[in-house]
């Protein structure tokens, strides 16, 4: 059993920053694949980022690439997402969630094993 928990969520004007955490409890972090999507209100959950379990390998929703950067520290069990040049359609909940699967791929969140229970995200225009 993985528990995972956001923070670092908030209000932030349009080209803003903002970093979020995800801390993950129990000593197998780093045997998990990692990821964060988001869900606006009304909208479908969607994929945000994954990065691989040594933290190599990285994939990104098209509109997030480039601004977005996922990172991993094991030795800490916590999930990062750094946010630049945040947008009106950057406000969502956020959610950090893991997974045995090599990546996320075209599973979506049906591929995920453990949720967060998410950070709120809004970005004012």
């Amino acid at each position: 059993q993985v528990q995972l928990v956001e923070s670092g969520g908030g209000l932030v004007q349009t080209g803003g920053s903002l970093k979020l955490s995800c801390a993950a409890s129990g000593p197998t972090f780093s045997t998990y694949t990692m990821a964060w999507f988001r869900q606006a209100p009304g909208e479908e959950r969607e994929f945000v980022a994954d990065i691989s379990r040594s933290g190599f390998t990285r994939y990104y929703r098209d509109s997030v690439q480039g601004r977005f950067t996922i990172s991993r520290d094991n030795a800490k069990s916590t999930l990062y997402l750094q946010m630049n040049s945040l947008k009106p359609d950057d406000t969502a909940v956020y959610y950090c969630a893991a997974t045995r699967l090599a990546s996320v791929g075209n599973w979506g969140p049906s591929g995920m094993d453990y949720w967060g229970k998410g950070t709120l995200v809004t970005v004012s225009s």
